[in-house]
């Protein structure tokens, strides 16, 4: 098949959410061609490791690879690298029918029948001094990490600015590579957006304990130059003040040694697309419980979709964006019902993990609302939980090397079941870690 000639189904952006549409359309007997379109020159990949067992050495290149090319020529997949889609037009006598032609940077078009944005998200960019110096680098995508990983042999001195999930995986792999590390976060705590204070707080412990600096309260005046054997210029070190003071109030700026600073300060949706085509967006692309964009025709899935909260029982009107392999999964098998003509509701249980040096986050549900929390703690075996409740009920839990708790609050959520705390001795009996969570589900 042609460029020129019309696929059935264009999906934008070969993402973990692309590759998994075209694979769940196959699967429920979708026949017409399908053309998978990636802006980078790779084959899709997973992510996640990238941060993690790929910088470290521990797996390579091929293990990353969704599908092999005889996948896709055998399930009528056409795979396209390298070419960035900057403009879609639709059909003008099909108003309503969702067909169109999606325009690439070189020039080149492909006309669809359907279309499918995947089109995730990009890392934010820090706006400081230096910005723009070699050493300089952020993590989102395969070419991130490449760049990464060639500078890291010959660097002694590393600063991760961002105390999220993806600064905290890079430098705690960057410390088990034998750097010296310094993780700057600007906010009072880590993982800010993702966790409550308990869980904030034993990773900060967890990880000083481990020999990890973490400074939070961190503000990055400016990236600091040195010139280059080839005449250019390259970061040297990070210009910081701690502790939200300036210099002139009393908080002496420090400036720490860096070959190679990495910025890692979360990501934005990618909506131009979206908003040229004049779809609905508000942090992400507003899609409806079916994965259906504000044109009825066009669905959007995974990190750059805002949708309903998925969680059952979740206040009527509310919306999330979320970022999670999970996420990706179950998104587009409800996008492919939904470009199949059916329609199947986004009603699963969210769910997230992260891979600190030894310590496994796994969370169940979504926390955002809370009233109540309870913790359980079991530092002889390195078992840390907290379940959060809202209005009595359970909604979700963070779980530090505890599959166990992860698993039976994840099953509770599911059978809309519930933990119960409201009482001093149930209470007492969910902080217990020698209780089994899953004994107490009713």
């Amino acid at each position: 098949m042609t460029g020129t000639e019309q696929t059935g189904l264009l999906i934008i952006g070969a993402s973990q959410s692309g590759v998994q549409l075209a694979i769940s359309l196959r699967a429920l007997g979708f026949e017409e061609h399908i053309t998978l379109l990636g802006e980078e020159n790779h084959r899709p990949y997973q992510r996640p490791a990238l941060s993690k067992e790929w910088l470290q050495g521990e797996v390579g290149n091929e293990s990353l690879i969704f599908r092999s090319a005889e996948y896709w020529d055998e399930h009528n997949v056409t795979l396209v690298k390298d070419q960035r889609i900057v403009e879609v037009r639709r059909t003008p006598t099909a108003e309503h029918s969702g067909s169109g032609v999606a325009v690439a940077e070189s020039g080149a078009e492909f006309p669809f029948k359907r279309l499918a944005l995947t089109v995730g998200a990009r890392a934010r960019k820090l706006a400081v001094d230096g910005a723009d110096l070699a050493g300089v680098v952020y993590l989102r995508n395969a070419d991130d990490a490449l760049a990464l990983k060639a500078m890291v042999g010959d660097a002694t001195d590393i600063v991760v600015i961002g105390g999220g999930f993806i600064g905290l995986e890079a430098a705690s792999s960057l410390k088990k590579m034998g750097k010296n590390v310094v993780l700057l976060e600007h906010g009072p705590r880590l993982v800010g957006r993702a966790v409550g204070e308990a869980t904030a707080e034993y990773f900060l412990d967890a990880h000083r304990s481990r020999g990890l600096d973490i400074r939070l309260g961190a503000r990055i005046s400016r990236f600091v130059p040195a010139a280059t054997h080839d005449g250019g210029k390259a970061v040297s070190g990070v210009e910081v003040t701690v502790g939200g003071g300036t210099g002139a109030e009393g908080t002496a700026a420090e400036v720490i040694p860096a070959q190679i600073v990495l910025v890692g300060i979360g990501v934005i949706p990618n909506t131009e697309l979206a908003e040229q085509m004049g779809l609905a967006v508000d942090n992400g692309i507003v899609v409806d419980s079916h994965a259906l964009a504000s044109d009825g025709t066009t669905v959007a899935v995974g990190d750059c979709a805002n949708m309903p909260n998925p969680v059952p029982g979740s206040p009527a009107g509310e919306r999330i964006r979320l970022e999670s392999v999970n996420n990706a999964i179950e998104h587009a098998k409800v996008a492919a019902y939904s470009l199949m003509g059916r329609r199947e509701d986004y009603a699963g249980i969210p769910w997230f993990w992260s891979n600190q040096a030894d310590l496994k986050l796994q969370i169940a549900g979504l926390s955002m609302g809370f009233d109540q929390t309870v913790v359980r703690r079991d530092d002889e075996r390195g078992k840390f939980s907290v379940l959060y409740y809202r209005e009595g009920r359970i909604i979700a839990a963070d779980c530090v090397n505890a599959p166990l708790d992860f698993m039976a609050v994840k099953n509770a959520l599911g059978k809309r079941q519930n933990i119960p705390a409201d009482t001093a001795e149930a209470a007492a009996a969910v902080a217990d870690p020698a209780v089994q969570l899953k004994t107490l589900a009713v």
